[in-house]
């Protein structure tokens, strides 16, 4: 049993909820229950998206500051490739992932939210990367996804300052896909995810696999990777119903297995 992250289930949309009050400060503990439960998302069959939240009042304002503050060159050496694996777990996750984000999500948190496929954000929400306010740089992810998120200038832009960034111009610059009313949050990033509830899993894994791996490297690698992927989906029964149902009935109303 894992003690700040869980991971509660209906309707086949999985919500990892952190809970480590007040600010959900993200310590080596939240760091390796993340992987914990992302694994766990990953290996169940009812879950078919997932949500991050953490709570009505905040994501996550960053890594636990106290807990790294005297570590030395040598311990946080042996520590850096699990800090970035727990930070970027949910990145693993095989399945539509999206971010609900109320409050802050700062550093760490932020850095969790970017390992989501999308991040849907309140009016009052607070994203950024200080790090370098601290004398260091983001080491979970932070500097790798937010480039390939916004480009490099953008990036250098929100990591170089520090700078805390509103939910307005966050959504300007591309940091997140949707802003709604705080109360919201949650609503809105919960039906993003239930569309794919019912979808074509391996499908949806095949895209994502695709995008993400596709974008690591040279487009000729990146159409044959596609390729391959789209080959191996007429081994799924998913692609059957849903080619036969289109033949069928048009359009949109095949009934998926998720296998």
């Amino acid at each position: 049993m894992t003690e700040f992250v869980r991971l509660e289930v209906d309707g086949g949309v999985g919500t990892i909820h952190l809970d480590r009050p007040p600010m959900n400060a993200i310590n080596r503990q939240v760091q390796d229950e993340l992987v914990e439960v992302s694994q766990e998302a990953t290996s169940r069959t009812d879950v078919r998206a997932v949500v991050v939240y953490g709570g009505e009042k905040t994501l996550a304002a960053g890594a636990d500051v106290k807990e790294m503050a005297d570590m030395t060159y040598s311990e946080m050496a042996e520590r850096t490739h699990q800090l970035s694996k727990g930070f970027g777990a949910v990145s693993e996750i095989p399945k539509p992932t999206v971010a609900a984000i109320t409050g802050y999500a700062l550093g760490g948190g932020f850095e969790v939210a970017l390992s989501c496929d999308r991040r849907i954000a309140g009016d009052n929400a607070t994203v950024g990367q200080p790090e370098i306010l601290l004398g260091i740089i983001p080491g979970g992810g932070g500097t790798q996804r937010l480039t390939r998120l916004v480009g490099p200038s953008k990036a250098k832009d929100i990591i170089f300052t520090g700078r805390f960034v509103k939910a307005p111009e966050a959504l300007e610059m591309g940091l997140v896909d949707e802003v709604v009313a705080p109360d919201e949050v949650y609503t809105r990033a919960r039906a993003w995810a239930e569309q794919f509830a019912n979808g074509p899993t391996r499908a949806l894994a095949a895209a994502k696999n695709a995008i993400d791996r596709g974008a690591e490297i040279d487009l000729r690698d990146g159409l044959a990777l596609e390729s391959e992927l789209f080959a191996a989906l007429f081994g799924t029964e998913d692609q059957t119903i849903g080619m036969r149902s289109f033949v069928e009935n048009g359009p949109g109303k095949a009934q998926f297995l998720g296998r």
